[in-house]
């Protein structure tokens, strides 16, 4: 061990220390509206439970070769798992002894959802543990190369000899497997995932095996190559066949729309609702959306009124499509729409707009490919602009023009730049940084949403066009939970979603296939686009009781809330209102009053 290592670890150990008694000593004696320590009594392990799990995982799976990164595979070994649940259970044990009812909110409210995390990554350990035992059949050879795999991790002397001789046996027996394997017609998706998975996986443990000896072991070097590789193409070749018997068995009604995904059920989404501390069930969570939808009809007539078109509201939102500004000119709309945005935002005395965060937000433009599945702007650091290219399609240049017109822009660029999703990215890095395990779709875009709701509360919609862009997005918000529910309860199918985007809220059709094909084929949780309108509630909610009560400032309110960080927001209700906490918690905030 290095001077300077010393000299390193023991300012570390003084500045933690110093950290630890500044926050006691703040908690005794913080003002009203002081919330942003940056730490808790369980934020230590908050931080060790997460970097222990990443450990395990990531010395469970294949080792790096040749230097490079870590191999890509995403499943767990039987190994893997059992050491994964008994790190799970250890920290269980270890909040287990904490006493509760002692600790601060900040610290109330850390062990509450890290118990949450633990529970949940043992429930998806579980899950996966039961796949795991319906595919293990399909690959009897699995253990003989975990096993040769795990030696090589602390680099055990092999007899090359009898590795090739083992590996030319497992080759036979991937053969065998292979060959009673074509006989299946088929078998269901998500096990063929697995199966596929898990052969790609002992692929990639066998590569780093023996790129870990051949070369270095002059034995090894002689013997092994001609087996390995024979192996290797032959386990690649098992790993396509098993994803290509891959059937979608699901629920889902027929229809037209060549969109296929697996509804996951009423009590599946109560479940996961619950994990999101949302106490509302997803029959009520469809009515308040179309409570609010009905809220969305009475302006989008009152706009479509002033605008000479009576209470034909498509005609005057197809004025605002045919908005759209010239080729090549969209950057330029950008910026100029986060201007307004800012200059309304800071006269209200809204929000402070950090330097750096101001100054450093950038422009990507999305490829044509990417419109297909996200038709409209994204965003985070940067905002990557939906637009047509000169490889597009005629039709689908317009719709995408059309689509993205100033008045429907107006919401998306806030949203995804300051105050919205840049705003988060910068905060979240800053404070409570450790947090970042507790995130949730419900405070991402909630937060953005919520802005969107609230810059229409205050105004920043003008003119009735500027407000039919609006509300198109704030009934593209209702849509979502109405179509992405009502198809995970069985009641929907993916073209009836479709049609219902395009008669209700306006979307031009390939838009809504684009959405709607994101939504259930995706990488989305069941969830995420619920999220949206939900998450901006609750926190519309929260602004009524701390800032229209007058108990806070505006701005002291937002910073309080990006301060606290990602996490559900009735956690964040919790913090700034210093709300009494169990151990024994159970989500019950009814931030919306359902008729």
């Amino acid at each position: 061990m290095t001077h300077n290592y010393v000299r390193r670890s023991r300012w570390a150990v003084f500045l933690f220390c110093w950290i630890a008694a500044f926050s006691a000593a703040a908690q005794s004696s913080k003002s009203k509206f002081d919330l942003y320590e940056q730490t808790s009594e369980v934020a230590g392990l908050v931080i060790q439970y997460a970097q222990d799990y990443r450990a395990v995982e990531y010395f469970y799976r294949p080792m790096p070769t040749g230097g490079r990164g870590q191999q890509g595979t995403t499943l767990n070994s039987p190994e893997q798992r059992k050491r994964l649940r008994e790190v799970g259970n250890d920290y269980l044990a270890k909040l287990a002894k904490v006493d509760f009812n002692a600790m601060s909110i900040y610290g109330k409210v850390d062990y509450l959802l890290l118990k949450r995390n633990i529970n949940d990554d043992l429930l998806t350990l579980a899950q996966e543990e039961n796949e795991y035992g319906q595919i293990e059949k399909y690959i009897p050879f699995a253990a003989g190369i975990y096993d040769l795999e795990k030696g090589r991790r602390r680099g055990a002397t092999v007899d090359g000899q009898a590795v090739a001789a083992k590996l030319n046996d497992l080759q036979k027996e991937v053969t065998k497997a292979g060959e009673s394997f074509k006989k299946l017609e088929s078998i269901d998706m998500p096990l063929s995932r697995m199966g596929a998975e898990a052969v790609a996986g002992l692929e990639a443990r066998l590569k780093s095996t023996f790129e870990f000896y051949n070369g270095y072991d002059p034995l090894f070097s002689w013997w092994v190559p001609k087996p390995y590789k024979t192996l290797d193409s032959t386990l690649l070749a098992y790993s396509k066949l098993i994803r290509s018997k891959g059937k979608l068995n699901t629920t889902q009604k027929e229809d037209a729309s060549g969109i296929k995904g697996i509804p996951i059920g009423r009590e599946e989404l109560i479940r996961q609702l619950g994990t999101e501390m949302i106490s509302y069930t997803p029959d009520e969570l469809i009515e308040l959306a179309n409570k609010e939808f009905a809220w969305c009809d009475k302006e989008l007539l009152k706009a479509s009124a002033e605008m000479g078109f009576g209470n034909d509201w498509k005609k005057a939102q197809e004025k605002v499509k045919n908005s759209y500004v010239p080729a090549g000119t969209q950057p330029e709309l950008i910026l100029k729409l986060y201007n307004d945005a800012k200059e309304f935002i800071l006269k209200n005395n809204l929000i402070e707009y950090p330097q750096i965060a101001d100054e450093t937000w950038g422009m990507q433009m999305m490829t044509p490919e990417r419109q297909l599945v996200n038709p409209f702007f994204l965003g985070g650091r940067d905002i990557i602009i939906s637009y047509p290219t000169n490889t597009m399609a005629h039709d689908d240049k317009l719709m995408s023009m059309r689509g993205n017109n100033p008045y429907f822009s107006r919401s998306t660029v806030h949203h995804e730049l300051v105050p919205g999703h840049h705003l988060q990215y910068y905060m979240n890095s800053r404070y409570k940084s450790y947090r970042g395990d507790f995130r949730t779709p419900f405070w991402t875009e909630g937060w953005a949403l919520y802005w969107e709701l609230l810059l229409y509360d205050k105004g920043f919609a003008k003119t009735p066009e500027e407000r039919i862009g609006m509300l198109f997005w704030r009934m593209h918000r209702c849509a979502r939970i109405i179509f992405s529910l009502n198809y995970h309860l069985g009641k929907w199918t993916p073209q009836e979603c479709i049609d219902f985007l395009v008669d209700r809220v306006g979307h031009e059709r390939a838009n809504a296939e684009g959405e709607v094909r994101r939504s259930f084929e995706g990488n989305y949780s069941p969830l995420y686009q619920v999220a949206y309108l939900i998450g901006g509630l609750q926190l519309f909610s929260l602004k009524k009781e701390l800032v229209d009560s007058g108990k806070m400032t505006f701005r002291q309110f937002h910073d309080a809330v990006m301060k606290e960080n990602n996490m559900p927001i009735e956690m964040v209700r919790a913090t700034l209102t210093n709300q009494p906490l169990k151990s024994d918690f159970k989500t019950q905030w009814k931030f919306y009053k359902i008729p």
